[in-house]
């Protein structure tokens, strides 16, 4: 186990150049010019090129990749072009923001994900299963930004239950576990959750159905084993590929939250990522977009791992 951890972590370190060099390239290729997101129209030309040199845009775009990389590998992702700021300091209250938003969308989607298709699949070609897959069909149709607006206008405007902005009462970002806090994560958590729990169900629900009509199934039926034992050898043979599901849908979630993170004013990465976008901020769309990519590469790597744990057939594969 100990050298299998070892090999896919030297894998994950080729892969985490390669996202590096995307990100940064991705962000430079893009048109418009951050400098002057960040200094007046009548600006002097000189103001201007003292600044482009100050952040090191003047230079080749290798160059500024090599310095850029250095200064990652040391844990410094450099300033905010828009506020001065550390860029650190913004980016780690956001991803934790955002990572306690997907976390709990993926246990509300894993959870009746996992409830529908476990149905749909025991009960194949039933009203249960027809009800399960269309919940899943719509769960997964439904765009993210529409259904925000929707549930705000439903419990916020016209039934006045729940907040629709901000993380806390008044728009405060500071978090704490109590009702108050709490109702606000409500609306987000349940519309992330929703594609996730449609794709959980769909594919729980092939993995069951096929897992039921196995060979071993009928013998175990045959030799009288209890319901109950069958669902235990059921689960265990569709955990590996559920749960590679289920870590892909929890990087998506961390990743595709800015559309219900900007509707909700949720503070974290994707509300920071879109204002960086309008803002052409350099250094914190660079710092949110490698953090988001390494979370996922990290979180296959975590994938991959478990699955080993649960199917050593993986690891001699």
């Amino acid at each position: 186990m100990l050298i299998y951890l070892v090999r896919r972590i030297l894998y994950a370190i080729p892969i985490a150049l390669s996202v590096g060099l995307v990100c940064f390239m991705l962000v430079h290729i893009a048109p418009g010019d951050p400098i002057n997101a960040i200094v007046p129209a009548d600006a002097p030309q000189e103001l201007v090129d003292q600044i482009r040199r100050d952040y090191g845009l003047d230079r080749p775009l290798p160059i500024q990749f090599g310095v850029w990389l250095g200064k990652v590998v040391q844990g410094d992702l450099g300033n905010s072009l828009a506020t001065g700021r550390r860029v650190w300091a913004d980016l780690s209250v956001a991803v934790v923001n955002t990572l306690r938003l997907a976390l709990t969308a993926a246990m509300i989607g894993f959870a009746f994900g996992c409830l529908l298709g476990g149905l749909a699949g025991t009960f194949q070609g039933t009203v249960i299963d027809k009800a399960a897959v269309g919940l899943a069909v719509a769960g997964v149709s439904v765009p993210h930004y529409w259904l925000g607006m929707v549930m705000v206008i439903l419990f916020s405007v016209n039934l006045n239950w729940l907040p629709a902005m901000g993380a806390g009462p008044g728009g405060s970002s500071d978090w704490a576990w109590n009702w108050e806090h709490i109702r606000h994560l409500i609306l987000p958590a349940v519309t992330l959750s929703v594609i996730p729990m449609g794709i959980v169900t769909r594919t729980v629900r092939g993995i069951v159905a096929e897992i039921l009509n196995q060979d071993f199934i009928q013998t175990l039926r045959g030799k009288g084993l209890s319901s109950r034992g069958i669902f235990w050898h059921v689960v265990k043979n569709a955990a590996p590929n559920a749960i590679a599901v289920m870590g892909l849908q929890l990087g998506y979630l961390m990743g595709g939250s800015i559309l219900v993170e900007t509707v909700f004013s949720w503070p974290g990465t994707g509300f920071l990522l879109n204002s960086a976008i309008f803002q052409r901020d350099l250094p914190v769309l660079q710092a949110t977009i490698l953090v988001l990519a390494m979370f996922f590469v990290a979180l296959n790597l975590i994938v991959d791992l478990v699955q080993t744990a649960l199917d050593p057939r993986i690891k001699r594969a």
